[in-house]
This record gives structure tokens, sequence and C-alpha cells, in this order.
């Protein structure tokens, strides 16, 4: 059967993947060795894989792989996350379809229904993981549900209650009618929405046709108002201070209050004040001792309290007050305005303000512990800029306490239990009623008469302490001493404060009661070291990629069309640290669907086959025992400094976290100066290699393959083994990361400056219509540098001749007849063309091109000195003109020295 001549990732990843699983390569033991870990963000259980996962995970993916080639304990920890809100909706509506309501269960019954729904599509994520090159620890999955990690949940809780940092109080909350759940104020998504505005009258109480109007966009709130305010120094309402109004419709007499929150110039400096549906309103009748009347059962529709519309929807409420309104002529006005509205991150749902008991958790004192840890440099954020929106989060002014309880079944359920108004916060229900004993000995408390807790706790509260809950921290940490803290951790940066703050906040809150001192005081009390944030994965349009969006490709589908490391490559050219990346996603005209297309990952599709082809190549020589010619040990000299020179590049950016950079310079070198600069300058006419430089080729050729190893992963994987006869377990995923030896710069400017000889006289043979086969004469301006080169060094000329095509090369002490000038550094080269050359014309094409050139400057120059524009402009923008200066100034140099 005949090798195959394109490189077909169908064939290899799967073959490569089961061989790495069967020889154990990603698991890790403790041993003697530094290790290096990493805590996967955990995926929801109810995830599939998308372009923000296939971004993220690639990042890991290439940490972990760097740090196995540079021989530390690779300690990759997978998961899912157990998602309450999401995964309970997804359960209740699988049920619905069997004819099921959640309502009909105990709550045994659902759990039981919870955790089949898990089992069956639960693990789906982790698997499309697999078909990306994830290296994780498949060994150490976990599940922030399972029982060990449920158990230190509740430990958390108990621990955190003996401390007097969690409390229970009725508070205003964040309330999601959908899933009919309480949300933190993180988990409410604000954008400006189009509403009206309605101008309602209320009559003076004890007048006949006496009337103050206010402006809501609420008006089915109207029967729980408790109270108009007004400011006190509003003269158009200073008469009726102390007085009554009469709420509409309902004929129920409210005092008119007076207080500095009301805006005078807003709406008409009169506002309608309901407690029990509005935060700010609740704080004013606080304040003034208002009754709170709550008209809105738990899924928005309308309650008794309402008097009208009793079962209606809140929505649909809305319109049909309106209508009535009208009818008894107290709607005056009605005008549309754009407002900020909270939706529920999880159902879109319009989120309510509402009244409710909850578990709060202390958030004043760990904030200000998270917050030092990143401002000291323990923590360090990749790019550095995050640390600025991570401050503003953990501004005193800005940080609430942290509300931990859920309106749900599916989650850890909290470890509280009640006895008439008594609360027993323990670990079990046994040492609940222990508790309730010694505290009332003879009241003879039976279990019976205790009642758990019906919420569960956030999902977050157990994704903070996933660093330490993996490694089952909180049933024994001998892993833990040794795992402890992880090294990266990389995440999205809009879960900063939802996760990677509250990591922190638990690292440093526990960890001192887990670890021994002595430890701590060496490595520290962080969670991680590094925080490396990710971008937003946008389309061209700059939206969020998102499947309800349908502006995302399917990401298995990139992954069938273009191959694991084809994908990987594209995700990573445009993925710097924290910045967004706008991935190429086009649009089929006809259905205006997005294609599961990618300009980006077809050049990671054909780097591949690039890399495959330069080996198919090399294989393709025959060794043979005699000296290499000139210009193939030139070539070979300069291999070696070449790729000393990038090994360097790389670690240093590897080590800044630029991991796009570091692949693109990868990308440069093998493709532009291996695949097209030394293969061909080394390859035989004959077909016949010195065995020499054979060995030397591989050689360099197999160190690259291990660089580019954690950015695409099978290709090397496949070319590794090609390359030369390896005995087991020499593969290329533990193998060594290469190290940098010297190079002498020297050599790498010589052959620069000759690849720009090359370059520039194709250059002239494409704007000319000159076939690159046809040979030509070429000469050089005579100079001490170009004496020391073509002159002197062996193979440099021959190079030339070979790679340009030349009949000749020669260095000339004056200007040839019928030949086209172009610079060679600081000196001129000559390319006599076959034809009759117009020198004055070309001279007058450049002082034409020169003109231009100058104008553009010009331009430029006056927007760099104008200060507003320096001073107001993003940094990148003024970065860019300087840049353009710069290149335009050279270019008119280079220019006016061939004239």
């Amino acid at each position: 059967m005949p090798a195959p001549t394109a490189y077909s990732a169908a064939n290899v990843e799967a073959k490569w993947y089961q061989h790495w699983l069967e020889k154990n390569y990603f698991h890790s033991e403790p041993d003697e060795r530094e290790p290096f870990t990493i805590v996967i963000p955990p995926p929801n259980v109810t995830g599939l894989l998308h372009m923000g996962h296939m971004l993220n995970n690639t990042i890991q993916d290439i940490l972990i792989r760097k740090a196995r080639l540079d021989g530390r304990n690779a300690c990759w920890v997978p998961g899912t996350d157990h998602a309450s809100i999401a995964t309970e909706a997804k359960v209740v509506k699988k049920l619905r379809a069997q004819g099921i309501k959640k309502s009909d269960l105990t709550r045994d019954e659902f759990m039981t229904h919870a955790f089949a729904w898990k089992e069956e599509y639960g693990g789906i994520i982790l698997e499309q993981l697999k078909q990306l090159g994830a290296s994780c620890d498949w060994e150490r999955t976990r599940f922030t549900m399972e029982p060990e990690l449920y158990k230190a949940v509740i430990k958390v809780f108990v621990s955190l209650h003996k401390k007097g940092q969690l409390y229970r109080g009725l508070r205003m909350t964040n309330w999601d009618p959908a899933a009919q759940t309480v949300l933190s104020n993180e988990e409410v998504i604000h954008t400006d929405e189009n509403k009206n505005l309605y101008h309602v009258r209320y009559k003076v109480a004890g007048t006949d046709d006496e009337y103050i109007v206010i402006a809501t966009s609420r008006p089915e709130t109207i029967p729980a108002d408790t109270a108009l305010a007004v400011h006190p120094d509003d003269e158009r309402y200073r008469k009726y201070h102390g007085r009554k109004v009469i709420v509409p419709l309902v004929n129920r007499e409210i005092p008119i209050i007076v207080d500095d929150y009301v805006g005078i110039d807003f709406g008409t400096g009169a506002l309608k004040v309901t407690p029990a549906h509005d935060m700010n309103d609740n704080a004013l009748g606080e304040k003034h001792g208002l009754e709170v009347i709550d008209l809105l059962n738990p899924d928005g529709t309308l309650n008794a309290n309402a008097q009208f519309f009793v079962g209606m929807d809140r929505e649909e409420a809305r319109v049909a007050f309106v209508k009535k309104l009208k009818a008894t002529g107290d709607l005056l006005e009605t005008k549309p305005y754009r407002t900020s509205v909270g939706r529920s991150e999880r159902t879109n749902a319009v989120v309510e303000p509402r009244l409710t008991l909850q578990w709060f958790l202390r958030m004043d004192d760990m904030a200000v512990t998270a917050l030092g840890a990143v401002e000291s440099g323990e923590v360090k954020f990749h790019p550095e800029n995050m640390v600025n929106m991570y401050r503003s989060w953990l501004k005193p002014e800005n940080v609430r306490d942290w509300c931990v309880s859920r309106q749900l079944w599916w989650g850890q359920r909290i470890p509280a239990w009640y006895w008439n108004d008594e609360v027993f916060v323990a670990e079990t229900a046994e040492e609940a009623l222990a508790e309730a004993n010694r505290k009332h000995a003879t009241a003879d408390i039976k279990m019976e008469d205790l009642k758990q807790d019906d919420d569960v706790l956030d999902t977050w509260f157990s994704s903070w302490l996933w660093p330490i809950s993996v490694f089952d921290g909180f049933k024994d940490p001998k892993e833990l001493e040794y795992y402890y803290p992880t090294s990266d951790l990389v995440t999205g940066w809009d879960i900063m404060f939802f996760w990677v703050a509250r990591m922190i906040m638990a690292g440093y809150e526990f960890s001192e009661d887990l670890l021994p001192k002595k430890l701590i005081e060496e490595k520290g009390k962080m969670p991680f070291k590094n925080v490396y944030f990710t971008g937003m994965v946008r389309d061209e349009k700059r939206r969020k990629m998102s499947k309800s969006l349908g502006n995302s490709p399917d990401a298995l589908e990139l992954l069938k069309n273009y191959g694991a490391d084809g994908v990987r490559f594209g995700m990573m050219r445009s993925a710097a640290a924290g910045n967004d990346i706008v991935f190429d996603a086009p649009i089929d005209p006809e259905t205006k669907e997005v294609l599961n297309t990618s300009e980006l990952c077809n050049q990671g599709k054909k780097f591949c086959n690039k890399i495959f082809n330069a080996n198919r190549l090399i294989q393709g020589f025959e060794q043979v025992d005699r000296a290499p010619d000139p210009v193939t040990v030139l070539a070979g000299r300069w291999l070696e400094a070449k790729l000393n020179q990038t090994i360097t590049e790389v670690d240093r950016m590897l080590g800044e976290y630029r991991i796009s950079e570091a692949l693109a310079t990868l990308y440069n070198f093998i493709w532009g100066d291996f695949c097209s600069w030394y293969l061909e300058a080394i390859k035989p006419a004959d077909g016949k290699l010195s065995s020499e430089t054979y060995e030397l080729t591989i050689s360099a050729f197999e160190r690259m393959m291990t660089l580019l190893h954690p950015f695409m992963p099978f290709i090397t994987e496949e070319v590794w083994h090609q390359l030369r006869e390896r005995k087991d377990g020499e593969d290329c995923v533990v193998s060594t990361w290469p190290t940098a030896g010297s190079f002498d710069k020297k050599v790498i400017e010589d052959f620069t400056l000759l690849q720009d000889i090359i370059s520039s006289t194709r250059d002239i043979r494409n704007q000319r219509g000159v076939t690159q086969k046809e040979e030509l004469k070429l000469f050089v301006q005579r100079s001490e540098a170009t004496e020391a080169l073509i002159g002197a060094v062996a193979g440099a000329k021959d190079f030339v001749e070979k790679s340009g095509v030349m009949s000749s090369v020669e260095l000339t002490d004056s200007t040839p007849d019928n030949a086209l000038p172009f610079l060679v550094g600081n000196d001129k080269g000559y390319l006599v063309l076959n034809e009759e050359i117009d020198l004055e014309g070309e001279r007058a094409k450049i002082n034409e091109e020169i003109a231009r050139l100058e104008k553009q400057v010009n331009g430029v120059n006056r927007k760099l000195a104008n200060e507003k524009f320096v001073s107001n402009a993003p940094d990148a923008v003024v970065a860019m003109e300087r840049k353009k200066l710069a290149d335009w100034s050279a270019k008119i140099d280079s220019l006016r020295a061939m004239v």
C-alpha cells in the first residue's frame, strides 16, 4: 500500500490518544519531582463543547504538556460542576415530557431522577475534550456532587457558621421567577432595553381635585404601594408634607413621606414606594417604618394582594393594569424610555426584587484578604491589567455579603435543622439532634421534631473549594500537601469574581487549618500562583459566540473538518491573554446559518500538511557517505543558530504567558525558515544527501516537533515516530524540552541578508513578469560588508545562485548597464534582466512612491503632534500610528537609496 501523500488527522488522532492513555502518561502520583498542577474550570454537567471551552482547554493543555516535557510532575485535574439551576431545569423538563411534575415527587425521588440524568448525559463534555487532545489525568476526574466533595462543602458551611461568618436573614434579594430561586448580584445580567414610563395620578386625600402624578415602569405593583415620597426641597410638593394620597384602583390611603433619596429632576419628582418589589423602596420602607405588601407569587404571577388579575403573569398583568388605569382616567401619559433591566444569567427571566429569608456569608474581611493576595503579587494575573478589574470588584463599597442559599433540590442541602424558632447547624442530622438536646436537656427532642432546611447551596459554594477539595484536602490532606498550591489557573475574565476571587478567599481561609505551618511558610496559602485570563470568543460583529445567538460554529464539526491540531492552531493564533478573540465564522448566504468553516483553522490544517510533507521529503533523500557541499554547510550552521534563537524566544514567551506569540514564532520558523529556506537550500539535485547533513536535519526536526508538541500534539507525535526508530516508551509526549544552546548572531544576520537578496530578486521577477526559473545575472555593490559575506563566506555566493536561480553572482565597483537596482543592507544589488530597461522611467516611479509616502508620513506626524489625540486615543491606536511612521520612514530611506 503506497504511503499517503497528505496528512490525515482522522487516521492519526485516535491512534495516538489511545496510545497515550494506554501508557498512562497523563496520570500523576506524588513523587520527588516538582509538581505542576492545574485544576480545570469545571464545565457544567449539562454542557457540550463550545468555542470558549476549546480555547480555555487548549491553553491548559499547552501549559500541562510543556510542564511534562520539562520533567515536572504534571497533574491536570478534570471534573464537572453540578450546576444547580441549569441541571434542575433540564431534569424538570425531561420529567415533564414523561408526564411527571416535580411537585408530585418527594425530594429523594427527584434526586434519583437527577442523578440518573447526570449518569446519562453528564460526562459528554469530558469525552469531547479528549477529541481536542486534552491530556487530563482522567483517573482523577471529580464531580462537585460526589460524596467526598459534597461532605467538604458541608464541613465548610458548618465551620464558617461556627466562626460567625454565616448568618440567616430576611433581605431583599434577586428572584428568578422561572427557576424560582434567589440569585446573587453576580448572576444578574444587566442590559439596556426599551420600556414604557407610565404617568399615573394619585388623588390627595381630603381634596376634590388635587392630584400628585408619579412616573412608573411597573403599574402592576400599584396595589402594593405603601407610601408616596418627595424630596424635602421640592417646592412643588412642600404643601403636601405629612398628608396622604389615595392609591388608584384599590382606594387605599398611604402617607406622603419626605426623603432626600428622591430625585427632584427624575420623572415628576414624586415616587411611588413599593417596599416588597424594589431594592431602594425597601430601604426607604425600613427607614420610614412602612408596611410591606407582597403581591407576587414565586412564579411571577399575581396573588390575592393584587386584588385584580389574580393568577395572571406579571407581564400580562402590566398590560391589564394599564387598560384599567386608562378606563378610570388615572393614566395620564405613556412615554417610551430606555432603561437597564436585570435578567437571570441562567434562564434569561427578568429578575424580580423580592424579600426572602436566606443564608448569607460575610464577605468584607475575606475580600480584603483576596485583594491583598493579588496586589502583593502572591497571586499573579496575566495580563497584569486584569488586576484593575479585580480591584474594582473587591473595593469595600462594592462588596456585598454572599447569598449562598438557593431554592432548589439539586445541590448540597444546607446542613441546618430547625426546632421551633431555633436553628442547629451540624454536619449530620444526628449531630444536630445531639446539639438540640444538649441545649434543651429537658425537652427530649426526637429526630422527627427536627426539620432540615429545604434549600441547597449556591453552586459556586462548592466550586470555590475546587483547588482544595479535588485533592480531598478536607478529608486527608496528604495529596494536598504535595499538589497545593496549584501552579496555573486558566479561566475567562467574566468569572473573575464568581470564581477566581472566591477561590482565593477559600485558599486563605482554609489552607491554614489543613496544611502544616512549615509548608505554608514555604509555599503560601494561595490556591494557585498564576491566573491566565482568556478573552471572550466573539464573531466578526464582536458579539460573544453562543448557541442561543446562532453565531457559533459547531465545535465538534470544526474538529472533524480540520482535526484537533488545526483547530488548536486556529484558536491560539488569535488568542492573546485577556484579549477577546474575533473568530472567523462565515454565514451561509442562503440559510443564514453559521458555517463550520474557519480560515484560521484551515491554516492550521495546512501547517500540519506542510510538516507531514517536509518529513516525506527528508525521508525520500538517499543517504550517502560524502562531505556536504558548502551551501549545505552554510545552511546547517544557520539552521542550528536559528533553532537555538527560536528556543530562547519561545522559552521567554511561554514564561511571560505570551502563548499565541510563541506559536506564531514556531510557525514562522518551521514553515518559513525550515521548510521554505533550509530544505530548499540542502535539496540535492541527485536526490543524495550526505549522512552528516541528514542527521543534522533529523535532529533539528526532532527538536522542532518537541517544541511544537504542546500546541499541536498529534502531528508532532506522528512525525516524531517517523523520523527515527523508537524504543517502547520513547514518545514525543514524554520526551525532553530542548535546551537552547549558544548561537552566533552573525551567522543569522549574514544568512538573513542573503535571504533578503534572494527575496528582492524574486519580487523584481514577479513585478516584471519574469519566471522564477529563468537564470539571470546578479551584481552586488562591493563594500567591506559584501566582500566579507559574498566574497569570503563559503557557500554564500553559491546559495544565492542556487536559491535565486542566477547564472552568476558577482561583486562590482560600478553600476552595470541595463540593471534594476535594489537594496542589499546599506549597499545596492543590481539584477540584469534579459530585456531593455527604461531606467529613467523606473526612477520616476520610485520618486512618485517616495512623494506618496511622504504625504502619509506628514499626516501621521500631524496626528502624533496633537496632544489631544495622543492623550485620548487607546494605547493600541497610538502605537499603530507610531509603527506606521517608522515603517513608512524606513521605506522612504530605502527608496531614496535606489535613485
